[in-house]
Formats: structure tokens, sequence, C-alpha cells
């Protein structure tokens, strides 16, 4: 495939597509595309086919069903692909079976839970230079995007502890390049792009450019100077996988579409998990207290360590609360590899299907008093209390989200250490509106003012 190919917007827009399919559910007057998906399991069920054109789509609204495709029978329903090649190429994500086994196997040890005491300190390095950053805003007093300033940290992240470099690119214009790919993905006309509320005309060229920025991302990481030379970093893995001859399928394009996936669902998931953990925390400010004080009374006024982490309770909970109420992945696709059946519902090869995770998230049948904002729950005893995949923001089963765990621990030490300098202000309209694209976005962002307090 040239990168000619790879790079034709039009592959985003294409009618197959589910998304493209789903964009009429999708609209909603108040601001919440996600009430319209909850009230049509409310009122047909909890598994209810859909034909769409010359598609048959089965919405999925129950964790007992969400673990029946998920983990019980997970090679019947197979990953859904169409529209993620452009972004992703060949990665992990869209690949499957014994490729997918084998492609990640070289990855996993990265993200073994021993392996995070070693990305700490380059997390924390991250973290103090967006709190540079956010110092000049608090003098300036001016308006920014939240998501943006939680991305650039995000990808930062990722390239200090997992790729031993520093940035070699413009986050700021990477992230751009992001959201018009994102968003004109999800859009029906390929042409059309929602900012801020406005529509403007958007030209094949214009999407082509953002996608071939995209594409350059990967090479230029690659071909940066690392910063200590460490050998046990995921590009190292990935850099001895191509070179393994007992692994002729992880070429030197594989390893750069690795990248893709990390510097992108990586940085897009945890970055907008931290956003709306400020905006939280902002409403409710209650919580930001507590997460100060918990902060000062386990880390002082040094910067947190591993150790640190699991006695990070309440912030903790803060963040996996945030993900129950915003999880970014808002839904999951899979595909049918072969009939089926499930609750009674005939499932068919090829069909179509989408498991409703935020419905779950959001079902009192599943939570107490679901729509508010409650770390509590994640706390001792009302932490067991908790239905089985009621609760999905990686996904479950064989499948789930390589990075989850990683992504957990940079969010709690980013909000504990942003919390105890800032008090961030959210200043956009109330309730935030939601833009269902591929991952749950702020419509329009997140704007904030910072204040810095006097420690």
């Amino acid at each position: 495939m040239t990168m000619i190919e790879q790079s034709n917007p039009k592959q985003l827009g294409e009618e197959s597509s589910i998304w493209f399919k789903l964009t009429p559910l999708l609209k909603a007057a108040n601001g919440n595309p996600m009430q319209i998906l909850m009230q049509m399991g409310e009122r047909y069920g909890p598994v209810l086919p859909i034909n769409m054109a010359n598609q048959r789509v089965i919405m999925i609204f129950d964790p007992q069903y969400f673990k029946h495709v998920m983990v019980t029978k997970p090679d019947t329903y197979v990953k859904y692909f169409d529209g993620l090649t452009p972004i992703f190429g060949k990665s992990m994500i869209t690949t499957d079976g014994a490729l997918w086994q084998k492609i990640r196997a070289p990855q996993q040890p990265a993200f073994h839970p021993g392996a995070f005491d070693g990305y700490i300190p380059y997390f924390n390095q991250a973290i103090k230079t967006k709190m540079d950053t956010w110092a000049e805003y608090a003098k300036s007093g001016e308006t920014f995007e939240m998501v943006e300033q939680t991305w650039t940290l995000a990808a930062d992240m990722i390239c200090k502890a997992l790729f031993d470099r520093d940035m070699p690119f413009n986050p700021h214009v990477i992230f751009k390049c992001v959201k018009t790919y994102t968003d004109v993905m999800n859009h029906k006309d390929i042409r059309l792009r929602k900012q801020a509320g406005e529509m403007f005309e958007m030209s094949d060229e214009d999407a082509s450019k953002a996608i071939d920025m995209w594409w350059s991302v990967p090479p230029e990481v690659m071909a940066a100077k690392p910063n200590e030379y460490r050998e046990k970093t995921l590009l190292k893995m990935i850099e001895a996988a191509v070179a393994d001859e007992d692994l002729p399928e992880f070429d030197q394009q594989q390893a750069i579409d690795e990248l893709k996936q990390y510097l992108w669902a990586g940085t897009e998931t945890t970055a907008l998990t931290l956003a709306w953990a400020l905006y939280l925390t902002s409403k409710h400010p209650e919580a930001a207290a507590r997460i100060r004080a918990e902060g000062q009374e386990v880390c002082g006024g040094r910067e947190p360590t591993a150790a640190d982490y699991s006695a990070l309770q309440y912030t903790r909970a803060v963040i996996q609360e945030t993900m129950r109420i915003y999880p970014p992945i808002w839904g999951f696709l899979r595909v049918a590899a072969e009939a089926d059946e499930i609750a009674g519902v005939e499932i068919r090869k090829d069909d179509r299907i989408f498991l409703f995770g935020y419905g779950a998230h959001h079902n009192p049948e599943f939570w107490e008093e679901p729509e508010e904002f409650r770390p509590e729950r994640w706390i001792g005893d009302q932490a067991k209390k908790r239905v089985k995949y009621s609760y999905i923001p990686f996904g479950a089963g064989k499948r789930s989200c390589v990075g989850g765990a990683m992504s957990q621990v940079e969010n709690t030490l980013a909000l504990v250490q942003l919390l105890r300098r800032f008090q961030p202000e959210y200043v956009g309209q109330e309730p935030p509106a939601l833009n269902a694209t591929v991952t749950l976005t702020p419509k329009g962002g997140l704007p904030f003012k910072m204040h810095e307090l006097n420690n």
C-alpha cells in the first residue's frame, strides 16, 4: 500500500462503516447522544438487532452478554477493522487471531505492572514540564483547552517512558491533526466537519495533509536521539522483534504501525480521562481538596514514587469514577465470524456487534445513582459490590487494552501532582456536550482557566 493510498481521506467516510450507519442514532438536541442509545436499551431489551441499509447491527446493553462476546467466545466475535487501517496500519489494533498473538507477545512485557516502576520518573518529568506551562497560564489568566493540554502531556509521558525520547514533533500541531482525522471519520459528509459548533468546508486535501503529518510521526520518533540509551523500553522490544528472524511478520513497517497505536490510542484515552477528571474535580472542589490532602499525606513535598501509587487510594478512585462516567471508549465493535445465539436472538455470520459500555456504566441496575460523581464507590466494601463486566473502560477478555493499567498509573500521578500545585477552573458550558466519535470527547473542548495555589 502506498502512502497516497494510506492517506486517502475517503477511506474514512465510506458508507460501509458502522460509524457512518450509527450517525442518525447519535444526534441529540440535549448534547448527550448516549441517552438515545440508553433509551433504546430500556425500551427494547438487552439485545437489539437493527437493520441499517445492507448491514445488520446487534446492539448489546447487558454485561452478561458483554462477557459472552468478549470472554466466553472471543474467537467467534472478531475485531472490527473498517475505518481503522488508515489510522493504525497493520498494528495490534487492526489484526486478530494467531497473527495478533504473535505481534502482541513481544510487546506484552512492557506493560507488566513490574515494569511501571521504571517508567514513573519519566512520567514525573513530563508532568513537571506541563506544570511549568500551566504556571504561565496562571500568570496570564488566559483560557485554554484542556483536552489539548492533557493530550500533549500524555504524548510526552509515552515518548519519555516507553521510547526513551523527548517528543521530536510539535504535539499541539499533531493534536490538531488527530482531531481533524477523527472528526472527519465520523461525519456523513467527508467534506463537512464541526468545530466549535460551526460548519465549515473541509477539502480532501486538508484531510490528506492531516493524515500525512500523522503518518510522519512514528519515523520521527524512531530516528530521534535517545535520552539515556535505556535497554528496557518498549521501543527496544519492538526493534528486537524486527530483528528476530523467527518473527518475519514483524518487519519495519510493523514497528512503525505499532508506534502509531501507542501515540494515538494510548495517548487519546489517557488524555481524555485526565481532562474529564480535571473537569469533575473542578465541579466538585471537595474531591480536589481530598486529593490534595492525600497527596500531602503520602508524598509530602516530593514527587510520587512507585511505592506511593497504591497508597493514593482516593486519587485512584477518582480516575476510576471518571472512566465510569466518561469512558473514553464508549462502545466496542466486533464482527460475528460464525452463527451464534445471544439471549434468544439469532446472530448471523458477518453481523456487526456493538457492545454499549457507556450504557452499562450508567445503568441504575448496576450502579446506585449512576449520574452522580461518587469516587467512594471504588473504595472498600462498596467496590466489592460491583457487577462483573458492568465496568469495561478497557474492554475485557484476552483482547482488553494492553496499556489500560499503565494509563491509570499515568493519570493518578498526574492528577495528584497537578492539583497539588493548581486549582483548574472550568469555564465552559454546563454540562459539556458530548461528541460520540470513536472516543467520547467533549464537543468543542473543555475550556479552562488556571490558578496557582500558594503552598
